[in-house]
């Protein structure tokens, strides 16, 4: 069975070209791994936009009224770092949509992984850190509501702590979030998730894989997911521009591995979403994203 791949268009709004966010990095992307055939025959799975009523399972109405109508307050924007357009949101649902999608295919058979997602900054409240809408816990929550899972894990590798996930599940018996992320790094104040590893800057990639590998086992001790979302953030590495860890493309590669194995060893689905990365250097921060589909397709 080949990978299932989800992919929408409007994955990439139209943003200022000299704005630091890398919007392009999505369309490239896409580009990328048709280029090198790791989209099966069958092509890319398109997902249909979040709706309000999903977005609001995991955000507050009256936010998710305002970014739906690109009226988001100036507060709230600049916290946000990006101008919530009509664009930005149809991206924001979109992006949604897409991790809605991947669980299902995940749930179906067994790995499935977008080629956007991960926005973990995101909080029932707002949004945050590049982050309009948190597709991973509208995701968690559609599918609960539909009785398709009762369990989730998020495994977020994102060198960025994912505090608006851990907010939104704080006190949730039924959603386990591990966060690894630099220590130091964005956001300043940590929202404690339900197992945080904090790294020191500039740590390589023998330290990093060996405290993932504790951190999954410890995860998987302590929790029975029935479902496993994996935040696969590319700025850990060593050229990322907000990163500060020092993981090289090979560790990347590795890190993938070591997620994707553990979890199917278990024989539990996982959905993939590609989090953060930052570079000026599209097409390089693009394959760098790739890595996570590369490994999927070698081992769906």
């Amino acid at each position: 069975m080949s990978l299932a791949i989800v992919h929408h268009p409007d994955y990439q709004a139209e943003l200022d070209p000299g704005h630091r966010f890398p919007m392009q990095k999505y369309g490239r992307l896409a580009a990328v791994l048709a280029e090198e055939g790791v989209v099966g025959p069958e092509g890319f799975r398109v997902p249909l936009p979040a709706p309000a009523a999903w977005l609001e399972l995991a955000h507050d109405r009256a936010y998710v009224d305002q970014a739906l109508a690109a009226a988001v307050p100036a507060a709230m924007e600049r916290e946000i770092g990006l101008p919530v357009t009509a664009s930005v949101a149809r991206r924001a649902q979109a992006s949604a949509g897409g991790t809605v999608l991947a669980a299902r295919l995940a749930l179906e058979r067994g790995l499935a992984v977008n080629t956007a997602g991960g926005s973990h900054h995101a909080r029932g409240s707002g949004g945050a850190g590049f982050c309009v809408f948190n597709d991973v816990a509208v995701a968690i929550r559609v599918l609960q509501a539909e009785g398709l899972i009762r369990r989730a894990l998020v495994v977020d590798c994102d060198v960025h702590q994912g505090d608006g996930t851990a907010a939104i599940f704080a006190g949730d018996a039924s959603v386990f979030t591990l966060s690894l992320h630099g220590e130091r790094n964005y956001p300043v104040r940590k929202v404690a998730s339900s197992l945080d590893v904090g790294f020191d800057d500039g740590l390589e990639d023998a330290p990093y894989l060996a405290a993932l590998e504790q951190a999954l086992g410890q995860a998987l001790a302590r929790f029975s997911p029935d479902l496993v979302f994996y935040n696969a953030g590319v700025d850990p590495h060593r050229d990322d521009r907000l990163g500060r860890l020092a993981l090289s493309d090979d560790g990347l590669a590795a890190r993938e591995r070591l997620v994707m194995e553990t979890i199917r060893r278990r024989r539990l689905p996982l959905a993939g979403v590609i989090g953060g990365g930052y570079d000026a250097d599209v097409d390089r921060l693009a394959r760098r994203h790739a890595i996570l589909h590369r490994t999927a397709k070698a081992l769906a």
